[in-house]
Formats: C-alpha cells, sequence, structure tokens
C-alpha cells in the first residue's frame, strides 16, 4: 500500500456511554487493540456498491476538546480513514429558522466555532457582562472541507434520509451549559445562526484539519437532546444518540463518495 493511501473508509467517534451502546447496535464489531496503548478500537465492515469496506470507531474516554483532539490524532494515525465522523448528542439552540427544533434532530455543521475562547476582564472593559465580570471573546473556527459539503446538502435533502437534519454552524465549549443568558450573550452575539452546542467538535474537526497527509474529511452528526437551558435532562440522550448514528450510517452506506 502507497505510504500516503487511506487505510479504512471511515472512523467514528463518539464519547458518551449512551453514545457508544447506540454504535453498537449498528454492526458486527470486534475489538481491537495494539501494544503501549490503553484505548480498545472496534472494526467492523459494510457493503457499498458491491465491495466490502471497512470501519473503525473509537470511545473517547472523557468528554471535552483535549481527550477528543487526542483520541482523534491517534485514530488518524493508526488507521488512515478517508473519513473521520463523529456522532453522539448535542445541545440545541431554538432561534429564528430553527424555532421547529425537536428532539432527535441531526445538527451537521459546516462551520465549528470555539465559544469558550477568551478573556476575563473588569465588567467595564467588555460587550459581554456576568454581573461584576466582563468576557472578550477571542473565538475561533474551523470549517468542514468545501468540496463535501454538497454532498451533506444532497444527504440532508434526500428522501431516503431517515431523520430531520440541517446544516449550520455548532459552538463548542469546554463546560455543559444550561444557562440560556450564557447563549444569549457568549454564543448570539458571535455566531448568529448557531444550530447546536457541543463539547468536542472543534477538537475533532481542527485534528483532522491540521495532520499529515492524507487527511481525513471530518463530519459532525450530533443529534439534539436538550436545549441548553434550566429544562436540561438526560430524557432524550438515548434517542438522539441513535438518530445521529443513523444519519450517519445513511451517509457512509450511501451518499459519501469512496473512491
Amino acid at each position: 500500500m502507497k505510504k500516503n493511501a487511506y487505510q479504512t473508509d471511515v472512523a467514528l467517534l463518539s464519547v458518551t456511554t449512551t453514545e457508544f451502546k447506540a454504535i453498537t447496535h449498528f454492526h458486527e464489531w470486534k475489538a481491537k487493540t495494539f501494544a503501549g496503548d490503553d484505548q480498545i478500537y472496534d472494526v467492523a465492515e459494510f457493503e457499498r456498491d458491491g465491495q466490502t469496506r471497512t470501519l473503525v470507531h473509537a470511545k473517547i474516554s472523557e468528554m471535552g476538546m483535549t481527550a477528543a483532539a487526542a483520541t482523534a490524532t491517534k485514530v488518524i494515525f493508526l488507521f488512515r480513514p478517508r473519513y473521520l465522523i463523529m456522532v453522539g448528542i448535542a445541545a440545541g439552540i431554538v432561534k429564528d429558522e430553527l424555532e421547529d427544533q425537536r428532539y432527535g434532530d441531526v445538527i451537521v455543521p459546516d462551520v465549528v466555532w470555539n465559544y469558550s475562547a477568551g478573556k476575563f476582564v473588569s465588567p467595564e472593559m467588555a460587550t459581554i457582562q456576568y454581573g461584576n465580570m466582563g468576557f472578550l471573546p477571542r473565538s475561533t473556527s474551523e470549517t468542514i472541507p468545501e468540496e463535501i459539503l454538497p454532498y451533506l446538502r444532497a444527504a440532508v435533502a434526500s428522501e431516503e434520509n431517515p431523520c430531520h437534519a440541517y446544516i449550520g454552524p455548532m459552538a463548542c465549549g469546554s463546560t455543559v451549559v444550561a444557562n440560556r443568558e450564557l447563549l444569549e450573550k457568549q454564543i448570539y452575539t458571535q455566531y448568529q445562526h448557531t444550530a447546536g452546542l457541543d463539547m468536542e467538535s472543534y477538537a475533532v474537526v481542527y485534528a483532522a484539519n491540521h495532520v499529515n497527509d492524507p487527511r481525513p474529511t471530518p463530519i459532525i452528526a450530533k443529534s439534539v437532546c436538550d436545549f441548553a437551558d434550566s429544562k436540561k435532562s438526560d430524557d432524550y440522550q438515548r434517542f438522539a444518540a441513535y438518530s445521529s448514528c443513523e444519519f450517519a450510517k445513511f451517509l457512509y452506506e450511501k451518499i459519501l463518495p469512496m473512491d
């Protein structure tokens, strides 16, 4: 095999036990390990256009961008996937054209951005204020490669698509959010049309966009399990995790180019 060739068709990433359990329903997985690495990788196969394709999954050990970046990088270098897809749950953001956002809706971002990057200062020094504290945002963003967006749009619009899905920015931060004030002040003011909120997407896309060739194409497909407010609960996490995996499976089995 060529040194710079892809070696795996699709790599999947999850982080919570609920997400991991959802993934196990979709394929016959076999565990794979490497000496000196405590990570367990799950490998499987799927059929596409009469050909057998390869699939690997890794569960990130903890929530947040640091662990996500480390695990994504390991998966990339060990398996050299053509696509790196993160599935799972996210907070929805009901605003403007997304007023009909519902539990289980799949958010497929075209851009992910880090809303938690910035500087805490005295309130008079910042336009974003929380009581006696101000925040100066220094957000950074990563884009999904332009060449794959037409396929994502086609998947969202397809009559075969089993899920309600849409494309829009995903905000990513280091903490769980259950407060509408933070959404209003720190997220809407920077990316008004943000469609969802999670804790890992930025790191996964960053890792994929900045490794050596061959770089995988990063895709985030996360489903709404709550709305990042005081009513936040775990009631819809299983449903959201399942719909996220269902949409990802539709992508790599039906839509994404493999050659």
